[in-house]
Formats: C-alpha cells, structure tokens, sequence
C-alpha cells in the first residue's frame, strides 16, 4: 500500500510539473508573438493603413500574426476588443471581385479598408487569380488597384494574398458566412 501511494505522489508531481511547463509555454508563446503591419501601397511610396470598420465606423487595426520563426506563412486578423478575428474574402453575389471582410464570433461583417492620409476609404479586395492564390488589392477612385502588404516591425516584407485550399467556390462557412478564401501573408521570394 505504501508503495501504491508513493507512486501516486510521483504521478501527481509529474503531471503538476507537466501542467506547470505547459502553462510557461503558452505564456511564453503569447509574450514572442510579432505583429505585423499591413498596408496600401500607393503611388509616390505611401503606405495606407489597413483597418476594420464596424457599422458604426469604429477603425480597428488589421495585422499578420507571427508566433514563430517561420515567416512563410501567417495569419491576417481584425484586433477587435481584445478578440483576434478572421480576415476572409466572401462570396458576393453583386460583386466583380471578392469583398475581403472580418467576421466577428456572432457572424456580423466589418468592412475592411485602405484608410488614406485625409481620410479617403479605398476598397480591399480579391482581384485575380492563378492557381490557388488570389490577389489582394486596395482599389482606388480611378479603380487603380495597388499591392496589399504586410511590414514586420524588425524586417520583411510579405504579400498580402487569398488562399484557396479547395476547387469549391465555397471554401468553408465561417460563423454562417460563406468564405470564399483566406486572407494570408506569404513571404516574398
């Protein structure tokens, strides 16, 4: 018996020291995430914002997520109240392009925009596509389309692009809202 309970005290201690050493690792993993800066390229090197806007005309920072080294591939999210959320291009059915929009946890929409210096709002959309990429583009008045980036605050530059997994039109429905791709950042070679 005594055995018995040596052993349990073991066990206890290695799964304390497991669960201890796991909750480091998610903390440490939250305190090296690197968030990139995504942007407009326009003429004359300007560099708009790219932000969500809610219906109430709430901006709200849109970033890459970096929570490695790997730089290759990395999540574009809406920083909406303390939430992170999904950046995709939608089907519409009224629309030459795809709508890249945010998608809140309840299936609400936020537009997403190319903000510019006196405060012009510039479309964000897929425009074109080769294979399994789509391009992402701010548009402008002229309907000029300009590169969507993304701008480590330590070094890089990614594109900004859609990626389709799938042949479907629909890629997956994302709290009741038909995606057509995911809006990602992909390093440049």
């Amino acid at each position: 018996m005594e055995r018995v309970l040596t052993t349990l005290k073991h066990i206890g201690l290695l799964v304390f020291f497991f669960f201890l050493t796991c909750v480091q690792a998610q903390v440490s993993t939250e305190e090296n995430i690197i968030y990139w800066h995504i942007k407009a390229v326009f003429p004359e090197a300007q560099l708009l914002d790219i932000k969500a806007i809610d219906k109430d005309g709430t901006y709200y920072d849109v970033k890459a997520i970096q929570d490695s080294h790997d730089i290759s591939l990395l999540s574009v999210k809406a920083l909406v109240n303390g939430q992170t959320l999904p950046i995709k291009m939608i089907i519409s059915e009224n629309d030459t392009y795809y709508p890249v929009k945010a998608i809140d946890y309840e299936g609400r929409i936020l537009d997403v925009k190319a903000i510019g210096k006196n405060g012009e709002v510039f479309n964000v959309k897929g425009v074109s596509r080769m294979g399994n990429l789509i391009e992402v583009r701010a548009i402008d008045k002229e309907q000029k389309q300009h590169d969507v980036i993304s701008i480590s605050p330590n070094h890089g530059v990614n594109h900004v692009k859609g990626l389709k997994m799938f042949s479907e039109d629909v890629e997956a429905v994302i709290h009741g809202v038909k995606i057509f791709a995911h809006v990602k950042s992909l390093e440049q070679y």
